[in-house]
């Protein structure tokens, strides 16, 4: 497992030119025709699913967290892990642990943390369930119920949040969606086969849907590639900037190569005509796990930096992490790497890094073409946990809407939004959402001042609205159309549910001309991944010639949907235990027919349909 000092990136971007807004990204997600219940069974608004959110920033007060009358709470437990005072959830032994709507309202919001009182899990969590509290910035799953984990920034406990959350669910017998609006580039492994993908991995077979944020650095050329043929890579790295923030330090630099193919590396400081003031020793992954604190000294002039070596991680991947201090840099001077390998498909990745061991943006690689110096580019901007396979990783876009009957704005891709693939090749993102100037809920308890869209007095205090642009934003979104997936079927596998959400993506002139490495499969469709989930997922087919009757979900624990081609007539459906007694007989129609077999014992049945000459039968099991 990684040792490194981690750093978690908040993939939000502050953008205000123009109102997107929430209330225009469901229709753009065509959540509002789940809504509708257009051809469905019923509108699914996630009633029944737990939503997960691992964040930081939360408004445990905020009314967006009632339900629509706001009367019912919705929060059904937190668990803050930098809360020294206890008492930590049962099998941990760190942070604290709130229970029900009055402990949660007691502790009003999580505690100061690497972020202060920040606001973007609440903006987070709003999004993808919040009820809008009386505004039509209503999120995508508002009958859903959360459980919040402030997370700290290592791999054990992001680990523990998930375990925690698992738990929770199985207690409150429920499915589980967990939504991680954040990413980096140094926890875990670069193939997402490290301890937090092998977690999520383990309990996604157990039934829990993970869905991420792909990432923010899509308009930065933070990354630098290389195929190695027993040459010596070199580049400038340009720091990035300081963006006002009383914690920074410098930058951080992730390098990786092939599996089983060791690299070396030197820092490199040089003038402004590129001539070697001084140069690092070559640190090689061949030589083993290693950490080194250390400076270069001309005069009176120093550079502080360190290094960390891992020479095979999980993958079998060699890996280094470089960091070097911006401090009292002088402008003429040049900093840069010099890489050597004898093969293999070099990675490096230049990103901002704060003293609270944290930061949130990429800073540039400059090449020299004279000097044989290599530029940088904004592909493979893929990190932890959106390389995973099993996470539904979510690019960014901007909703589509029409401003009059004939002109349509709006649609495409948002610049920041991180270029695929995956380092090893993998398909990544998985698909797009709305992430671009979303409004949603802010935290009453924020550090941190911001204007707001709109502002509801609930209970004699003040709560606010502010847009932010991000795959933070694309995420949740799609988190809260999962929830509307499991309600309309709970017997979803969650390899099901990223199959419904990838078969029934839109495609249109923007995805066609940006291909997958920006929207991955095409924008999300609620509607059509509902009616996928339904009708192609947990299915029973009954083919009549030409046509067919659609029996879902199979197996069932309440109702049974049936499904009639429009043009046949009406047929019988007779429903009877393995003893051969009938249970249920009904009449039906072309259209969706609801079976009630709420009261009817858990078992094998089978279920027998009648149309004239055509008859059919096939096993129904009753599950709960």
């Amino acid at each position: 497992m990684k040792q490194f000092a981690l750093s978690i990136i908040l993939l939000i971007s502050m953008i205000t030119i123009s109102a997107q807004d929430l209330y225009r990204a469901r229709p753009d997600g065509r959540v509002d025709s789940v809504y509708a219940g257009i051809n469905l069974p019923e509108a699914y608004t996630g009633n029944g699913v737990i939503i997960g959110v691992t964040d930081w920033g939360f408004d445990y007060t905020h009314p967006v967290f009632y339900d629509s009358t706001l009367t019912q709470y919705r929060i059904l437990r937190a668990w803050d892990q930098f809360k020294t005072s206890g008492p930590a959830p049962e099998g941990f032994n760190y942070g604290a642990e709130y229970v029900g709507q009055e402990q949660l309202l007691a502790a009003q919001c999580d505690t100061s943390n690497i972020y202060g009182h920040h606001y973007h899990g609440t903006h987070v969590a709003s999004i993808a369930g919040g009820s809008g509290a009386g505004t039509i910035y209503r999120g995508v799953a508002p009958d859903a119920e959360f459980v919040f984990v402030t997370i700290r920034p290592d791999e054990q406990s992001v680990i523990d949040a998930f375990q925690w959350m698992y738990e929770v669910s199985q207690q409150e017998q429920k499915r589980l969606v967990v939504n991680m609006s954040w990413g980096l580039y140094w926890m875990d492994n670069f193939d997402g086969t490290g301890p937090v993908g092998q977690k999520m991995q383990e309990l996604s077979d157990l039934g829990v849907v993970f869905v991420t944020s792909g990432g923010n650095n899509g308009d930065e050329q933070f990354h630098l590639g290389h195929t190695f043929a027993n040459d010596t890579l070199r580049s400038r790295f340009i720091f990035p900037p300081a963006n006002n923030s009383r914690d920074y330090w410098g930058t951080s630099i992730s390098m990786t190569n092939t599996p089983g193919q060791p690299f070396s590396v030197s820092l490199n400081w040089c003038d402004k005509q590129y001539q070697t003031i001084q140069a690092s020793p070559f640190y090689n992954t061949a030589d083993g796990d290693f950490y080194e604190e250390n400076i270069l000294v001309d005069g009176t002039d120093t550079i502080f930096y360190n290094i960390e070596i891992i020479q095979s991680d999980e993958s079998g991947r060699p890996d280094a992490r470089l960091r070097v201090r911006n401090h009292n840099i002088n402008n003429n001077w040049r900093l840069g790497i010099s890489v050597a390998a004898a093969s293999g498909d070099f990675h490096a990745w230049n990103v901002a890094e704060l003293t609270t061991g944290v930061g949130n943006w990429g800073g540039k690689w400059m090449g020299v073409n004279v000097l044989g110096w290599k530029y940088g580019d904004n592909q493979y901007g893929i990190g932890t946990p959106a390389c995973v396979d099993c996470a539904i990783t979510v690019a960014a876009h901007q909703s589509r809407y029409q401003t009059d009957d004939t002109t349509w704005v709006g649609g495409g891709i948002t610049s920041f939004s991180s270029y695929g693939p995956a380092i090893n090749g993998r398909d990544k993102p998985d698909i797009s959402a709305p992430g671009y100037n979303v409004c949603a809920a802010f935290s009453s308890y924020a550090d941190e001042h911001n204007t707001h869209v709109a502002t509801v007095n609930f209970q004699g205090r003040d709560y606010g609205f502010i847009r932010l642009s991000g795959t933070s934003m694309s995420s949740p979104f799609t988190t809260g159309v999962v929830a509307l997936l499991l309600e309309a079927n709970p017997n979803l596998t969650p390899q099901q549910v990223k199959a419904s959400l990838i078969y029934s993506a839109t495609h249109d002139e923007f995805t066609e001309a940006s291909g997958m490495v920006r929207f991955g499969h095409g924008k999300v469709n609620a509607y059509q991944a509902v009616l996928r989930a339904l009708y192609h997922v947990g299915t029973q087919e009954f083919n009549s010639n030409a046509n067919i009757y659609t029996v879902f979900p199979n197996p069932t624990s309440e109702q049974l949907f049936i499904s009639t081609p429009n043009n046949e007539s009406t047929a019988t459906l007779s429903l009877y235990n393995l003893n051969g007694q009938l249970v249920r007989k009904e009449v039906i129609s072309q259209g969706v027919t609801t079976i009630n077999v709420q009261d009817l014992p858990v078992g094998c049945y089978l279920l027998k349909i009648v149309n004239g000459n055509f008859s059919k039968s096939e096993k129904i099991l009753i599950a709960r």
